[in-house]
């Protein structure tokens, strides 16, 4: 009997471990499935306040040595996408970025992280900000849990670069999307 309850422990610790693991996600306390008008740009015709999200992360891998975030959305007219928001060397030790972190001015960015240059020419977060009447975007947020402390990038790195870097960094990553649109005036 005691060997049973032994084999019978055994098995449920294995299946725990192996059918318990939890996966790498990332969530939003103030984003859904629908970006919002604070979230929107304010220029190129926007008006919004050009708050970020917050955006907080979990189970990262083993072996995680830092984080990045971007924001993009394949809908743009532009063949190649457009990037909002690049964020990147955020320390392993860190699990959150809180709303309003991609707002360069105010350091509420981890110590250390970098935001480089989107493709509205700035440094930070760049909300959404679809032509009128395009219909609804896809913005897509991703949280990159990265093999390495320091990309070797600055803050004057644009998209494709940081880019690069991620996808031959990454252990794992983790994605919400939102959509947003305009209406014609």
């Amino acid at each position: 009997m005691k060997k049973a309850n032994l084999i019978l422990g055994l098995i449920l610790i294995v299946s725990t471990s192996v059918l318990g693991q939890s996966t790498f996600t990332l969530s939003s306390k103030d984003l859904g499935g629908q970006a919002i008008k604070s979230q929107e740009f304010n220029g190129f015709g926007c008006t919004g306040k050009n708050e970020s999200p917050q955006l907080s992360w979990a189970n990262a891998p083993e072996g995680t040595k830092s984080f990045a975030i971007t924001m993009y959305d394949p809908d743009a007219p532009t063949g190649s996408g457009w990037w909002h928001w690049l964020v990147f060397d955020i320390p392993s030790d860190v699990n959150e970025l809180v709303a309003n972190a991609g707002n360069i001015d105010l350091n509420l960015a981890p110590k250390g992280a970098i935001q480089s240059i989107t493709d509205y020419g700035l440094k930070g977060y760049g909300g959404p900000c679809p032509p009128e009447g395009h219909g609804p975007h896809q913005y897509i947020l991703t949280v990159y849990a990265l093999k390495t402390e320091k990309l070797g990038l600055n803050a004057n790195t644009n998209a494709a670069v940081v880019g690069y870097y991620l996808w031959s960094n990454t252990l794992a990553k983790a994605s919400i999307v939102a959509y947003y649109q305009r209406e014609k005036n």
